[in-house]
């Protein structure tokens, strides 16, 4: 019997304030949207670090002829017992703990990859052989331990520079970690608004009760027994409006991320349908949590004992 005139109380409220309810139930939607492509973001950077950063190098670029402008190259190209001595010293016991593999790319190898990468490109054709740099090329054990290595070699003679490959992701991890920030900040101003129209709205109802509620407090009803019609009004809304979100979430990520941009640019390995699942019930926990806490503050002046 409670339970069946509670559910009665809460359709009744639904029914009274459509309206309001339509628009928690968006509000709620467009800020758990917001909420979710923020973690979503998160999970593709994590997964783009996972695949690209273990699969860098860190590339030791050696003196050419024409060098002779930079400190260590001022004797020009690197002799053949320079070379020697970095390979040993990537190879010894010393900095071993750090380094995967190594390769080392001959003035050759490096001329005919540069022509493959740009075939068609008149400039390319006037760089010769001995243009190009001889390389050492080091996978590392541990990616972010890139400044040890750069830290050993910079400044060695014979050696022109020490570039991390990673330093061509940082810009576009930047980029997408900022857009990251930018979905959060609007997620946080949405769901203070979906905070502020769900108080507003039972606010409303409970208004419109207040005569209900009076006679139940002179039955002896306790303070849950008469917030909880309310409460379930705010908690229905907000879970429809989380459920939106998920819906939405899945769609984009199914035919926006699977088919179209994973279609449009292969080399990248995105994230699936299943993380939608991931962040969905962290969606709920936020809608529920923020309809339980409005319902709580609105109810307490109307439905006090």
């Amino acid at each position: 019997m409670r339970l069946q005139f509670i559910l009665s109380e809460m359709f009744i409220g639904l029914r009274r304030n459509m309206s309001m309810a339509v628009s928690v139930i968006l509000v709620t939607f467009v800020s758990l949207t917001f909420v979710g492509a923020a973690g979503l973001l998160q999970l593709q950077i994590n997964q783009l670090k996972d695949q690209w950063y273990d699969k860098v190098e860190v590339t030791i670029y050696l003196c050419t002829a024409t060098d002779t402008d930079i400190a260590t190259c001022a004797g020009g190209e690197a002799t053949k017992d320079q070379v020697d001595a970095i390979g040993a010293a990537l190879e010894s016991d010393t900095l071993s703990p750090y380094v995967k593999q190594v390769y080392f790319e001959t003035k050759q190898q490096a001329f005919d990859s540069f022509q493959k990468l740009y075939p068609d490109q008149s400039w390319a054709q006037t760089v010769t052989v001995e243009d190009m740099p001889a390389s050492y090329r080091v996978a590392l054990v541990d990616p972010e331990q890139y400044q040890v290595i750069s830290d050993y070699f910079t400044g060695r003679q014979g050696v022109e520079e020490v570039r991390d490959q990673r330093k061509v992701l940082e810009p576009l991890i930047l980029v997408l970690n900022r857009a990251t920030l930018v979905s959060a900040g609007l997620a946080g101003v949405m769901l203070l608004a979906a905070a502020l129209l769900i108080t507003t709205t039972i606010r409303l109802s409970a208004m419109s009760r207040r005569r209900e509620t009076g006679i139940m407090r002179l039955v002896g009803a306790s303070n849950l027994f008469i917030q909880l019609p309310f409460m379930l009004e705010g908690a229905i809304a907000a879970t429809v409006g989380a459920g939106l979100a998920i819906g939405g979430l899945w769609f984009g990520v199914r035919y926006l991320v699977e088919d179209w941009l994973a279609g449009s640019v292969g080399f990248v390995r995105y994230i699936g349908t299943d993380a939608v699942w991931t962040v969905a019930p962290i969606l709920l926990v936020i809608a529920i949590g923020l309809a339980t806490i409005s319902s709580l503050v609105s109810l307490s002046r109307y439905t006090r004992v």
